[in-house]
């Protein structure tokens, strides 16, 4: 009996110990959104699922060749912005989206020479890769 025991206590405080540790979880889709230090943009690469927040600089025209997307311009860090393309045929459109309005996204990056696109802000019908979402003036939009 005691052969076993003592292997099996040693296992549990391992794995108390484990579990104890100060590891940061990344972001869940569904968490609040806050805004990560100006460094974190800067490890963002293409592919990545990112969440983030910024300020409205500029309101696009739609994009209207294939899926419809509304299109803006957020300013996440000084001097770092992205254009935001959200998919209007599979999520409601933000409305009264102005310059200056602070938003905060959960959606797929991809790099440009202008800083980059935020995709799939919304949810996916086929199920096969993770929804994103727009906050505005504390509604959703997913």
């Amino acid at each position: 009996m005691k052969k076993t025991f003592v292997p099996l206590l040693i296992l549990a405080f391992i794995f108390v110990a484990y579990q104890n540790q100060s590891v940061q979880p990344g972001p869940a889709a569904n968490a609040p959104a806050t805004s990560p230090p100006a460094a974190a943009y800067a490890d963002w690469q293409a592919g990545d699922q990112v969440r983030g927040s910024g300020t409205v600089t500029r309101v696009l025209s739609d994009d209207n060749d294939g899926s419809r997307h509304q299109r803006f311009i957020v300013e996440v860090a000084p001097g770092r912005t992205v254009l935001i393309a959200h998919n209007i045929d599979l999520a409601p459109r933000v409305p009264s989206l102005r310059v200056g309005d602070t938003v905060a996204f959960f959606g797929e990056y991809e790099w440009n020479d202008r800083g980059g696109v935020i995709h799939w802000t919304h949810h996916d019908p086929r199920g096969s890769h993770v929804g994103g979402w727009i906050e505005h003036q504390g509604r959703r939009y997913e």
